[in-house]
């Protein structure tokens, strides 16, 4: 399945919220409240010792990707396209690869990214 695939089937489950404005702001609560389930579980698995069940991460990761996807399309945007512009973002800010020494000399040459 690709991203547009995705973001079709996961329309087919959402609900149809009676206004834009409305629609955006249950999308980015949904998005933020699954957002925060995937963290505080990841909390108890690096502050309280529980053992990472990657099942669980990824169905939370899922959860996020589908506020994602529903949020992409009442915006009217597309869900590959955000995705393969976020690569070529990340490509031209670090073009031999992530490095730590490459990410302090960016943060301290371009202070607003």
């Amino acid at each position: 399945m690709d991203f547009k695939d995705y973001q079709q089937q996961a329309l087919l489950t959402s609900s149809q919220p009676d206004s834009k404005e409305k629609a955006i702001a249950i999308w980015c609560m949904g998005l933020a409240g699954e957002t925060g389930e995937a963290i505080d579980y990841l909390k108890k698995v690096v502050a309280h010792g529980h053992q990472l069940d990657k099942n669980k991460i990824a169905l939370e990761l899922g959860d996020i990707l589908w506020y994602l996807a529903v949020l992409a399309e009442e915006l009217d945007l597309d869900l590959e396209a955000i995705a393969t512009k976020n690569i070529e973002k990340l490509k031209a800010r670090y073009p031999q690869g992530f490095s730590s020494e490459n990410s302090i000399n960016r943060i301290n040459t371009n202070s607003r990214n």
